[in-house]
């Protein structure tokens, strides 16, 4: 029996429901991520270029190219003077496990990606090797093409929306 991988997103942030703007964008005609409607473009291709260093077997090599569910955040902060500032930053989104806990998932594809979690998932391209390195810091695994349960979509097109006024 197949357990669903959960996302944690939601148990760090007040979620209500929304509905998207009349003029809203609410489906995957585009095959890009709807983060880059905040942060600009990505060259997956370049992530995926090789460094020459040899993998070990069944391991992908360091920069190979993976899509990971992710979205752009910001924290308020104090600058140098004390005032008010908003830092832009990524977060990447941790899933609960059965056998491993926390883990970040990785794609191979964008279109695993789409298939696993929907349409809706903020995603990110990397490299496999800094993100599993990241996640290892800080005690968690990434799992590589998981089997997620069909139909278990933790992004609606309301939750970008919300998400978008949210962070605007």
């Amino acid at each position: 029996m197949e357990v669903p991988i959960r996302s944690r997103l939601l148990d760090y942030v007040e979620y209500t429901e929304a509905e998207p703007p009349a003029e809203a964008d609410t489906g995957p005609a585009h095959g890009r991520s709807r983060l880059l409607d905040y942060v600009g473009g990505v060259d997956a291709g370049a992530l995926g270029q090789d460094d020459g260093a040899a993998p070990k077997p069944g391991v992908p090599a360091y920069h190979t190219a993976v899509y990971v569910p992710a979205h752009p955040r910001y924290a308020d902060i104090a600058d140098t003077e004390g005032r008010p500032a908003r830092v832009p930053l990524i977060a990447y989104e941790l899933f609960a496990h059965p056998a491993d806990g926390s883990v970040a998932l990785a794609f191979t594809t964008l279109e695993k990606l789409v298939s696993a979690l929907g349409p809706a998932q903020p995603w990110i391209a990397a490299s496999i090797g800094p993100l599993a390195e990241g996640m290892r810091e800080h005690g968690a695994r990434v799992r590589l093409d998981p089997e997620v349960a069909p139909g278990h979509h933790n992004w609606q097109p309301a939750d970008l929306a919300a998400y978008a006024r949210e962070v605007s």
